[in-house]
């Protein structure tokens, strides 16, 4: 008896990695599937491949097969056909700095992207104080970031996901409003 169960287990050790017990989910069923679920204070990073692998729970890191342009493409389309969110844009400041001459392709990449992120606010931050608002936001609610296979530094976009139904001003004005009366009146 114990010599067949060794058998067994050699036999599944053998076979496991052609079966693996979980399927896979690819970077798109993964987008889909959590932006029904994100909202406001959720984050999704378009990042290009040196984005480091954070330690956080909260984390979702995958990489795919697209380039930075054509992975923000898809990723923005994906955010603007969900009505209940709407982006709110981070670059880092170190991104209009960076030199052609030392990164090939960055002053096409920042021509591809102004026109890109015209249906949002826009905000330019150091990126290692994007990457503390993400382990910041992590500890409480979801971050999803895609990897892209374009080399070129400083390109990530941050997207934090802001109420797509309800604006700042209405906001604003509800705040008023509950300050000038008591509720209910």
């Amino acid at each position: 008896m114990r010599m067949d169960l060794r058998r067994i287990v050699l036999f599944l050790a053998v076979l496991t990695p052609f079966f693996p017990l979980r399927a896979q989910v690819s970077w798109r069923d993964r987008l889909a599937q959590d932006l029904v679920s994100m909202g406001e204070h959720n984050w999704i990073v378009v990042a290009e491949p040196a984005f480091p692998l954070p330690n956080s729970t909260g984390i979702v890191v995958m990489p795919t097969e697209l380039s930075q342009t054509d992975l923000v493409t898809v990723v923005l389309n994906a955010v603007a056909a969900a009505r209940h969110v709407r982006p709110s844009y981070y670059t880092a400041t170190e991104l209009p700095f960076v030199p052609e001459q030392d990164a090939i392709g960055i002053g096409s990449y920042r021509a591809q992207l102004a026109p890109m992120l015209k249906s949002g606010e826009t905000q330019g931050l150091p990126e290692q104080e994007l990457e503390a608002k993400l382990d910041a936001a992590s500890r409480n609610y979801r971050v999803l970031v895609l990897k892209s296979t374009t080399l070129l530094p400083y390109s990530s976009l941050f997207i934090e996901l802001r109420n797509g139904y309800w604006s700042p001003d209405a906001e604003k004005r509800l705040r008023a409003a509950m300050e000038t009366k008591p509720a209910g009146q």
